[in-house]
């Protein structure tokens, strides 16, 4: 089928080679401008840019689909269908009906829950124990449409949001190249979102970051792995930014915020976590023994 794709981030790569792989014909791709990235703060082409580059596949990055003619350049494409995968911009109906089949978005977390911007780091941090992604037909609502397909998958006790992200962008790949073979088939069939058990992922502010001791061990491990690796739950150690990259729980009570041994074994509300792996400001990741032989943390220690 002549394809038209619309992704920005590494999430959406899998699914655009695995859409190139299985020889449809991608007329365009549309992403994210270049943005100044790295020290030298270079502009940059977005994963998929680079992807599509490799192909030869024409791309364009319009700061807005709402004018017509960004509308009117879209339908030239003459697309069968439009595959949206973290695209970034919102597609107005004028878009989102050019193509002979609609837009099909890859959206990960099992609808109606998790409608939004955050739905692997929201499903991590609420402790849920499953998720998936979900093949879904886009209208004008927020993640509203009817859904065609999808695949679940436990999210384990210490799995992290960069855990569950990499394995939903390879599942996910492969279901969206599944729908579009029965899409081309005429076999692909859409089923309308329940109406009960909405929830909705809100994007990750700068101000819920910050580690809060005095919440119960459960909820503080659980929000240190849905933020965990971007944009990393953190606390303070003697007036430095220090975030937790990976934790576990673990036994022992006493002050919140309170060194329990000199493993970092943090007491919590109740209960306490290990620290695993850390990141200190402009530092590399590294692992608790590596972070503990350049600062040491005995029992009795407070972080903040």
């Amino acid at each position: 089928m002549n394809i038209v794709f619309m992704g920005t981030p590494d999430f959406s790569v899998p699914t655009l080679a695995e859409i190139i792989g299985h020889g449809h014909t991608v007329k365009a791709v549309y992403t994210r401008a270049p943005a100044p990235a790295g020290r030298g703060m270079a502009l940059t082409k977005s994963p998929v840019h680079q992807l599509a580059d490799r192909f030869g596949i024409p791309v364009l990055h319009p700061k807005t689909l709402r004018t017509e003619e960004a509308q009117a350049v879209f339908r030239a494409h003459n697309a069968d269908v439009a595959v949206v995968v973290a695209y970034g911009l919102i597609l107005p109906k004028p878009v989102l009906e050019a193509p002979v089949h609609g837009c099909l978005n890859l959206h990960g977390s099992i609808l109606p829950r998790w409608r939004g911007a955050a739905p692997i780091q929201r499903a991590v941090m609420a402790g849920d124990a499953e998720t998936g992604v979900m093949v879904m037909k886009m209208d004008e609502g927020l993640d509203t449409g009817p859904v065609a397909m999808a695949e679940r998958f436990p999210i384990g006790p210490d799995d992290t949001a960069g855990d569950v992200h990499d394995r939903m962008m390879a599942l996910g790949a492969d279901l969206m190249v599944r729908a579009l073979a029965a899409l081309e088939r005429g076999g692909l069939a859409f089923t309308p979102q329940a109406e009960q058990g909405v929830t909705y992922a809100r994007k990750i502010e700068k101000a819920e970051t910050r580690i809060d001791w005095s919440r119960p061990a459960p909820e503080v491990h659980n929000h240190i792995r849905g933020l965990a690796p971007f944009p990393g739950a953190w606390f303070e150690l003697d007036g430095v930014r220090v975030k937790v990259l990976r934790s576990t729980l673990a036994e022992g009570t006493g002050e919140p915020g309170t060194a329990l041994d000199d493993r970092l074994t943090i007491a919590c509300g109740t209960g306490a976590v290990r620290l695993i792996d850390l990141q200190r400001a402009g530092k590399a990741p590294m692992a608790a023994d590596a972070f503990l032989r350049g600062t040491p943390v005995s029992a009795g220690a407070k972080v903040g």
